[in-house]
């Protein structure tokens, strides 16, 4: 009874022990159930902020995708206007290349056709200067034929190495005529290329058979730039001279020959002429010599009255002086100085000095004067 007792205490206590172990082995579940459930709560939490994330993204997307789709469409529309762009550019590149074509070909036409001008010029230049050139030389010809002189070429000349235009001989020497011709119509400088050519004459002039007086013949439009027509080298003399003028000079140094000799004049010729010259000769000195005198006289009394006078009277003469201004006839060129309208001045000079000095004999008392003038 006992065994079967202790057999059903066994028996319940086991089976406590079991629900005891179960029971301790459910609690664990549930603790462990418990976790998960806490593990799965979060979880599903993280799912629903996964969620909300993923919706957000979705979103994103959609406007992303839309945004793309109208980028592209833009790309699109952007592409075609490029497109259409660049085919302007290229049509409007390809227009101005042809324009540019153009212009450089009118430009090197405009440039071909200044270069042609000016290379025609320059030759309508040379044909001047050598028209003018052969005119001088066929107009000497001429005049050396109508007159009987000896009419001296370029390949006739003696000296072989400077050679001029043309030349005459008279009187066993020869007279050089150089024709020289402005390059065109600008003759603004043609006085000093003249008188750079007279001063090349030299090559002429150091020959002693050529005469010391040497020609320039110009053409007759070019007088006006011309300042001096008598240049002074030195050891020679250069004229400039016009084409109409070659006749009267050649035949003035023709009529020098006539006279060169004096047996060929009459002795009451020669005395006319050694008169005539002495006259003029003594004339010429003794106005030199009285205007030297009264140039000393003048400039003496200057002196005295800016040292006698007082020195507020100097000062207002001074601007009496440098307000002065004296202007003498002026010379113009191929002007002849007559001789009767020298006397008629001079006539009229005289009677006027006789009036005014007639009117001051009147006006001033007779004065008794004891100063004596030194002689001279």
């Amino acid at each position: 009874m006992e065994i079967i007792l202790f057999s059903i205490l066994v028996v319940f206590a086991a089976y406590g022990s079991y629900l005891f172990f179960k029971e301790s082995q459910s609690k664990s579940k549930i603790i462990e159930l418990n976790q998960e459930n806490e593990k799965l709560s979060v979880r599903l939490e993280e799912a629903k902020e996964l969620k909300l994330l993923n919706n957000s993204l979705l979103l994103k997307n959609e406007n992303l995708e839309d945004l793309n789709n109208k980028l592209e469409s833009e790309n699109l529309i952007l592409k075609k206007d490029l497109d259409q762009k660049t085919i302007d550019v290229e049509k409007t590149i390809s227009k101005y290349a042809n324009y540019s074509s153009n212009l450089i070909e009118q430009e090197e036409k405009r440039q071909s056709d200044v270069l042609e001008k000016k290379q025609n010029e320059i030759e309508d230049k040379k044909m001047q200067w050598r028209n003018h050139e052969n005119e001088v030389q066929n107009y000497i010809q001429l005049i050396c034929k109508n007159n009987v002189i000896d009419y001296v070429g370029q390949e006739d000349f003696p000296h072989p190495k400077n050679k001029p235009d043309s030349s005459v001989r008279i009187m066993n020497q020869l007279i050089v005529f150089d024709s020289k011709s402005p390059m065109g119509d600008d003759t603004s400088k043609f006085n000093n290329y003249l008188r750079e050519q007279a001063s090349n004459l030299k090559k002429y002039a150091k020959h002693s058979d050529v005469k010391k007086e040497l020609f320039l013949v110009v053409p007759s439009n070019t007088t006006k730039s011309i300042k001096d027509f008598r240049i002074d080298c030195g050891d020679y003399v250069v004229f400039i001279v016009t084409v109409d003028a070659l006749e009267p000079i050649i035949l003035s140094l023709k009529k020098i020959e006539e006279y060169e000799f004096a047996d060929k004049l009459s002795p009451d010729e020669r005395d006319d002429i050694c008169r005539v010259i002495g006259t003029f000769a003594h004339s010429a000195k003794r106005r030199v010599q009285i205007d030297q005198w009264f140039n000393e006289r003048i400039l003496s009394d200057i002196e005295k009255a800016g040292k006698l006078l007082p020195p507020e009277y100097v000062k207002q003469v001074q601007q009496y002086d440098i307000a002065e201004k004296l202007n003498p006839p002026q010379e113009k060129r191929n002007k002849r100085i007559e001789l009767s309208e020298l006397k008629e001045s001079n006539l009229n000079f005289k009677q006027e000095m006789h009036n005014k000095f007639k009117i001051l004999d009147k006006n001033i008392p007779e004065i008794e004067t004891k100063i004596t003038e030194k002689p001279n």
